[in-house]
């Protein structure tokens, strides 16, 4: 058995030196606490939300994200991983999850498909998400990779432990309430299952972190405001997808511990044929489309080949 935590975040959007002092914070608690694995969340060093702050706070894959990562691996004797926008020498940026140890990045997964707003600010990837360990295969997934067949396909039974992180944000409560609150209720019950079955369909226990906190945001292509809040469902699984711990959104910032063991098994779960394994509803599916639509053009315009120019 060995002891995991996963951080739940309450980010500054954009603001890279207080979300890494943060994550910094976080990760010693967790190692302090003893744990062996630590998993920060999608954009650890930024938030989500769409924000033209954003278009230029990615950083370099040998940037001041990554030598935490490395850092905390080293300082705690732990396998650390988490996403963050990462510039990449092509001048194209990518959701990248790094995974670390005490000798350094020994891995990296880029997310294959960016959900909504994230259009604007990342192109995707194509790995399988498989990182060796030199003793162990460990998945990396990302947020709405977790709702979808093809993650499942790429690391079911090829995995001794997963990875993951989400930045998960909530339907606002717009008129009519009813309506909007039954809508959120349905996505706030998603956001937990999507990352408390990953592991029975894949095979493997699971460290999920993500976000908690406010997000207040400009809509694409709407005269509106977006308020709402990252839905958190901070969560350590085994293989069989029973919960060993759990940070809920309402609780904050913090970090999760539980023990697991590490290693793979017969998934639980069948892998169902559709493209998703989740519903998203009607209201998240018109989003998907219309957000990318008008997200892919965007990040052409405004972020795609400029200098990283977030502050060390």
């Amino acid at each position: 058995m060995v002891l995991a935590a996963a951080v739940q975040l309450d980010a500054a959007l954009a603001d890279v030196p207080a979300n890494l002092a943060a994550c910094e914070r976080l990760g010693d608690e967790a190692g302090h606490a003893g744990a062996r694995i630590i998993a920060l969340p999608e954009f650890f060093s930024t938030g989500i939300g769409f924000a033209a702050s954003l278009a230029d706070a990615a950083l370099p894959p040998d940037g001041p994200a990554t030598h935490l990562l490395t850092t905390l691996a080293r300082r705690h004797s732990a396998l650390v991983g988490g996403s963050f926008l990462c510039r990449d020498p092509d001048g194209h940026v990518r959701n990248a999850y790094f995974l670390a140890d005490p000798t350094g990045v020994i891995g990296r997964h880029d997310k294959d498909l960016p959900t909504m707003w994230e259009n604007a600010f990342y192109v995707g990837g194509n790995d399988d998400g498989v990182i060796d360990t030199g003793g162990h295969q460990v998945g990396a997934a990302v947020c709405w990779e977790l709702m979808r067949t093809d993650t499942v396909r790429r690391l079911r039974g090829r995995v001794d432990l997963l990875m993951t992180g989400s930045g998960w944000w909530s339907i606002p409560r717009w008129h009519p309430h009813a309506v909007f609150d039954r809508l959120e209720h349905n996505n706030r019950l998603t956001a937990r299952t999507a990352a408390a079955s990953f592991s029975r369909y894949v095979g493997a226990p699971c460290v999920h972190a993500a976000h908690a906190g406010h997000l207040e945001c400009s809509m694409p292509w709407l005269p509106a405001t977006y308020r709402g809040h990252f839905e958190g469902s901070t969560m350590i699984t085994t293989a069989s997808g029973e919960i060993v711990a759990e940070r809920r959104a309402e609780e904050g910032e913090g970090v999760v511990l539980g023990e697991i063991a590490v290693g793979r098994r017969d998934p639980s779960l069948s892998t169902p044929s559709g493209y998703w394994l989740h519903k998203r509803g009607l209201l998240p599916s018109t989003v998907w489309h219309y957000q990318r639509w008008h997200g892919r053009p965007w990040y052409r315009r405004n972020v795609a080949g400029i200098r990283s120019g977030a502050p060390a």
